[in-house]
């Protein structure tokens, strides 16, 4: 019969002395060569029939190798189940002794799950922002549409360029009278104004002619995207080929037929709805930072050191690689190590605890994902790449590794869904304005972001 000894208790953490008797190992290694012997086909003895000292000297090794992972791996879990203790991390196991014929003796170091008791959510109450949408919305998203598709037609009265128009150009250019890679074009319609091309070039270009021909001198970004072009002094040489404005069309009942539409009314309200629609997923992640907020305000139990240094490890990786790249966020700059490690810490505590908080929850009210919420998922994802729809299927067929790393923000979703439901909800009138100020109002402690500027619980 096992004997186990604990031998720590110290907070989340506790430590087990585990003996297996020898005969208890013997039996098992017995049962395994037996087994062996049923199934295996050896020259010179019939199937089944194989003497069994003749497999032990073949066999006895490996199969007390496998008896022993076996017997400690069965004998753990029943020690956890039967104490209730719920592992945060793998347990440390250490086998101290064990020869043939002697006891199996193991320790096992093992931090928990702590007790986690959920607030009633019907005590917790929020405020939901929603904004109307507004008629000068509505007209804004027709002119943009109205401008997408705008056609253009030559200019034949003899003017020069202005803002607004399109001049066909060809263009050569150079740095220190050599040509570039990427520096020459023909026949490229510039929208002068629209900002396409290097700061000054469109505006050197505004009071020409077509037929003319230009030397555009401007300088390239320090910060532009080829570092060996960046900051330097280019000329390019420039010929007006014709000079076209654009034409934008009627916004009418004809236009609305170009999206599927009867009447303008009906684009109208289909263009509504759209904008409804964003403004209510702003809104929801809105109320969802809130929730979130609330949970953590409400909830204050230990959390597992393991789990806390894994997620801490993560999140200071990512930020010492936005350190390098000076890309730390703006409230970031200027801090000492010590202060953004006990910072980070601090965020690291509050993801462990509201990702342990989530999982109960959905534990106790059976929450699962289903294959049918994966599928969506996919396919959600499938649709931000138009196209290749069938490649991103594909791509989650043959790497389940990847579809399961969908499966946690998708738990976390429904877990959050199912509290929202209880807890009390107040709805509170905002302008769209409002509305989007409060969304980017996003603090380092945002359970969904995985950046370490946005904080996100896994």
């Amino acid at each position: 019969m096992m004997q186990v000894t604990e031998t720590k208790v110290d907070g989340l953490k506790h430590g087990f002395k585990v003996t297996v008797p020898a005969e208890t190992i013997a039996a098992k290694v017995t049962d395994k060569i037996r087994s062996i012997g049923q199934n295996v086909t050896i020259p010179g003895f019939r199937k089944g029939k194989v003497p069994e000292n003749f497999l032990r000297q073949r066999y006895e090794k490996a199969v007390i190798g496998e008896v022993l992972e076996e017997t400690i791996q069965s004998e753990t879990n029943k020690m956890l189940s039967e104490r209730s203790l719920r592992p945060a991390m793998r347990p440390k196991i250490e086998v101290t002794a064990f020869d043939k014929g002697k006891d199996l003796e193991f320790t096992m170091d093992v931090e928990i799950i702590p007790e986690i008791v959920p607030v009633d959510f019907s005590t917790i109450s929020l405020e939901k922002l929603v904004a109307d949408v507004p008629e000068e919305e509505i007209e804004k998203a027709l002119q943009r549409l109205a401008s997408a598709r705008s056609d253009s037609e030559a200019i034949k009265e003899d003017r020069a360029a202005e803002k607004g128009d399109i001049a066909v150009i060809d263009f050569v250019g150079s740095v220190d009278g050599v040509e570039f890679p990427g520096g020459k074009g023909e026949k490229y319609p510039l929208e002068l104004g629209s900002g396409s091309f290097i700061p000054g070039f469109e505006d050197q270009l505004i009071g020409k002619k077509a037929g003319e021909q230009v030397e555009v001198n401007v300088p390239f970004p320090v910060d532009y995207h080829a570092k060996d072009l960046a900051g330097k002094d280019a000329v390019f040489k420039v010929t007006v080929k014709e000079l076209r404005e654009k034409k934008i069309p009627e916004i009418n009942d004809a236009f609305a037929k170009f999206f599927g539409k009867e009447t303008l009314d009906q684009l109208k309200d289909m263009i509504r709805l759209e904008i409804s629609r964003e403004y209510e997923g702003v809104s929801m992640n809105n109320l969802k930072r809130s929730l979130l907020d609330a949970l953590a305000d409400t909830h204050d139990f230990p959390v597992p050191e393991s789990m806390l240094k894994l997620e801490f490890d993560a999140i200071w990786k990512q930020v010492q690689a936005a350190k390098e790249k000076n890309q730390l966020d703006e409230d970031d700059i200027g801090k000492s190590d010590e202060e953004l490690r006990t910072e980070y810490m601090s965020i690291a505590e509050r993801r462990v605890r509201l990702g342990l908080l989530l999982a109960e929850v959905g534990m106790k009210n059976k929450i699962s994902v289903t294959d049918a919420d994966l599928n969506r998922a996919i396919a959600m994802e499938a649709r931000q790449f138009p196209g290749q729809e069938k490649a991103v299927h594909e791509f989650y067929s043959k790497h389940p590794e990847m579809l399961e790393r969908l499966r946690a923000p998708l738990f976390e979703e429904k877990v959050v869904d199912f509290i929202l439901k209880t807890v009390q909800l107040n709805e509170k009138k905002v302008t769209p304005e409002e509305l989007y100020k409060a969304d980017s109002e996003e603090t380092k402690q945002d359970v969904t972001e995985e950046k370490p500027e946005k904080e996100s619980e896994e």
